[in-house]
């Protein structure tokens, strides 16, 4: 192969690469979007509400019937863990029984 012609393909797939980056971080920056789209698009995914009750599960309270391992939210951190009116301490959502 010529010497020109290496350097004409070394070129393309240079820049091949080149929009290859460019358009994967693009497509990522329309993904994550700005700071406000983002604080507003948390609200519709949120597991709990303040008010909302909740149930632990029974492995986690052993011995006790449902009413006991209810408790009420009371605020929901940014974190996606809640605090409890009944309860101390921050939980999870992998610590309650699913919503049926």
């Amino acid at each position: 192969m010529k010497k020109g012609t290496k350097r004409t393909l070394g070129g393309l797939a240079l820049a091949a690469g080149a929009f290859s980056a460019a358009g994967a971080y693009i497509k990522r920056s329309k993904r994550m979007g700005t700071q406000p789209q983002r604080a507003a698009s948390t609200g519709a995914g949120v597991w709990a509400r303040p008010g909302m009750t909740v149930t632990f599960r029974a492995e986690l309270m052993p011995g006790r019937d449902r009413e006991a391992r209810t408790a009420r939210v009371k605020e929901l951190l940014p974190s996606g863990r809640v605090l409890l009116h009944e309860v101390a301490g921050e939980h999870a959502q992998n610590e309650f029984d699913a919503i049926k």
